[in-house]
């Protein structure tokens, strides 16, 4: 695994190219923050339905997709802008795993009509683009813009009424809800782990 020479450079696509073509010569994957064995309870209530729409933002080489299809939910469409790992995960599960879409896609620009998805998920997609040097107590407009950015394309893009965003993080909710919170909506946090925690943000529209 590639580690940035400054943690600025989470937020750039060249990294992300030149990291997944590294992890494919080894056949290796990551999963920022928790597994899916960590969280499958709390997901598993939050998506009761097996045959909801589910977009996953920002996916990588995470295991979190394919473990979730392996669970049942096989309506799953991966969106990340590195060309480099969409080609490698669709060739990797177009066979085994079939049905599961994935897309070349910016989480700032999503391509998809208005209340498309029942669930949107992000797990540390959003923590990269806040990267940019700055005070994390008053960011760097670009970390506003882009963060913003994101939830207003998720919102558009869940159903009105029953769709879900959930967003799992190392950040606090003094550092986070000022992203999440939008009129109309209802967000609740969840805290999670012991020694180190992390948060669950859940976004209903």
């Amino acid at each position: 695994m590639s580690l940035p020479r400054s943690n600025e450079r989470y937020g750039e696509k060249a990294y992300w190219d030149e990291r997944y073509t590294q992890e494919a010569a080894a056949d290796a994957s990551f999963d920022w923050f928790k597994s899916y064995s960590d969280v499958a309870p709390l997901l598993r209530s939050l998506i009761p339905r097996k045959d909801a729409r589910i977009l996953m933002l920002g996916c990588g080489n995470s295991t979190l997709s394919q473990d979730m299809y392996d669970d049942g939910y096989t309506n799953i469409v991966n969106t990340d802008y590195s060309s480099v790992v969409i080609e490698q995960m669709r060739g990797r599960h177009a066979e085994v795993r079939p049905g599961m879409e994935w897309l070349e896609m910016d989480v700032r620009d999503l391509k998809f009509a208005d209340q498309s998805f029942d669930v949107a998920i992000d797990k540390g997609t959003m923590d990269a683009m806040m990267t940019a040097k700055g005070d994390v107590w008053d960011p760097p407009q670009q970390v506003i813009d882009d963060c913003t950015a994101e939830v207003d394309q998720v919102i558009r893009t869940l159903k009105k009424d029953t769709g879900v965003f959930i967003y799992l993080t190392f950040g606090q909710p003094h550092f986070r809800r000022r992203f999440l919170a939008r009129p109309d909506t209802k967000l609740e946090v969840k805290e999670l782990g012991e020694a180190f925690h992390y948060y669950l943000y859940i976004l209903r529209t």
